[in-house]
């Protein structure tokens, strides 16, 4: 479809950048004014002055098409926003309405003293069995009520970007940084509780598509259209309690423009200067098309990426030389995702399937998972589980066990395709949306929220933050160039 050709392919090239999102998500009314004016521009035959006329005449319904646009989707995020009021407010008087009730046939409130007859212990056991039937009646209530079950708020907001930010991603566990990738052709790594960017690396010639944290170094991973993933290095050394001024160190001296340490003096508290990095410590070649996603192996000595060329690639990061060619998709491949301990991998494509990448054996294998009915968007896996989950533009994500894929385990049902999804460590799966939301689910498929409306356009990825004390502890982007901070809470700890 239309609106899904239109966002992949403004991925990555790098090319020029279309400021209204509108067009990804719905049709303009100005598309039919342009080729009614077209129409009457070319026709020679008519007056000036009808013409003219014409031209006013459409102008107007522009304008009363733009308005009534901009009402109906004003009015759609009052409808949310009192849906989501309407759940929360039903579950909470539900579980205090049934928490009475079972606390008025507690047994043990009720129960008679040993001399008592027979007849009333009999009647005391009747109201065990009848609490213990509310009780099961009361897990079933509070079930059906799973949406609401999570408060979701906006803490945090960066701002640094010129242009739609297509990814983000939040470092190892005890580094306080997350990193977001852009098709203003720069990737940042932001400094979380100061909202500050500290580094902002310039090395690509094209979109930055995608951006991973090394899991033990000191290294980040960027993939571009610009048909190569970089590997860069920055290590910070944050004083998060004082200043909040990061010292930067990386390969060379004269990759660096405006070095951290020119005003370490800075009066102003939480003070941040930033640093430009242009020059990678690695340049990973091969591909024939645009790297659309890159993910490291576990361990972090190998990465794997996925381009348009409708092949993955496996790289030794020591060495720089690519070590396999993966390919067999029938279309350009969306993302790439790899197992946190073990040699599986995941690639997406819009072939409509993703493909599981064995290399625990020295011949690897690979198995061909059909389940989607347009492209699929990303795959991911769990960490707790061995599952895998993967999002499609055909407005579903499906919940897969790795010992047995033949068929889902569920499948959640959009109202919008489906961006680059992730999973918390508990199995909460953050979808991001084309319309602009984001909702939470269980991995049994079972909705616990849908966020506030936080971005203006489209959300590209989203990333959790649960390894971490961050005030935010799940972070989102889109293609308003906003990446926001979100802190989740079940309503019951609020």
């Amino acid at each position: 479809m239309m609106m899904n050709k239109s966002k992949s392919k403004r991925a990555a090239t790098g090319g020029a950048v279309q400021r209204s999102l509108g067009s990804h998500e719905h049709d303009s009314p100005s598309v039919l004014d342009s080729s009614f004016k077209s129409d009457v521009a070319g026709d020679v035959g008519l007056p000036p002055v009808l013409r003219s006329k014409l031209q006013d005449l459409f102008s107007q319904i522009e304008k009363e098409f733009e308005l009534l646009y901009n009402e109906n989707l004003h009015l759609q995020d009052k409808v949310d926003a009192l849906n989501e009021k309407l759940e929360r407010d039903q579950y909470i008087m539900d579980c205090n309405v049934l928490g009475d009730k079972h606390d008025s046939l507690d047994p043990d409130k009720d129960a008679m003293p040993v001399t008592k007859s027979k007849h009333k212990l009999g009647g005391s056991s009747q109201k065990l069995k009848t609490a213990h039937k509310l009780k099961a009646q009361t897990s079933k209530i509070v079930s059906s009520f799973k949406t609401p079950s999570v408060c979701c708020c906006v803490v945090k907001e960066l701002r640094g970007h010129r242009d739609g930010v297509w990814d983000v991603a939040v470092a190892r566990a005890g580094v306080p940084l997350i990193g977001t990738a852009s098709a203003d052709r720069t990737a940042c790594i932001w400094l979380v509780e100061a909202g500050k960017i500290v580094l902002r690396y310039v090395g690509h010639t094209g979109s930055v598509n995608s951006i991973r944290f090394h899991p033990s170094r000191d290294l980040v991973l960027t993939a571009s259209g610009d048909q190569t993933a970089h590997i860069w290095h920055a290590a910070f050394n944050v004083d998060v309690v004082g200043g909040q001024h990061p010292k930067t160190t990386c390969s060379s001296d004269e990759d660096i423009d405006g070095g951290v340490d020119a005003e370490p003096e800075a009066e102003l508290e939480g003070a941040v200067v930033s640093s430009t990095l242009r020059t990678p410590v690695a340049e990973l070649v091969g591909h024939g098309g645009v790297v659309a996603h890159a993910d490291w192996m576990p361990g972090g000595e190998q990465v794997v990426t996925a381009s348009w060329d409708r092949t993955a690639a496996l790289y030794d990061v020591e060495t720089k030389e690519q070590i396999h060619s993966l390919s067999g998709h029938d279309q350009e491949l969306t993302h790439t995702c790899a197992h946190h301990s073990q040699r599986l991998v995941v690639t997406s494509s819009q072939d409509t399937t993703f493909r599981l990448w064995d290399f625990r054996e020295p011949i690897h294998s690979v198995s061909v998972f059909q389940g989607h009915t347009d492209s699929v968007t990303s795959a991911v896996f769990t960490k707790r589980e061995d599952k895998v989950i993967s999002g499609s533009d055909d407005r579903t994500v499906k919940v897969w066990d790795l010992r047995n894929m033949r068929s889902p385990l569920a499948t959640i049902r959009a109202d919008s395709a489906v961006n680059k999804l992730a999973v918390s460590n508990n199995g909460l799966i953050a979808v991001p949306h084309d319309n602009r939301q984001v909702r939470l689910y269980d991995l049994a498929g079972q909705r616990i929220a849908r966020h506030r409306q936080g971005h203006q356009r489209m959300v590209c990825s989203v990333a959790w933050a649960d390894e971490h004390s961050f005030t935010s502890n799940f972070f989102t982007c889109g293609f308003d160039r906003l990446t926001l901070g979100w802190n989740i809470q079940n309503i019951k700890d609020l």
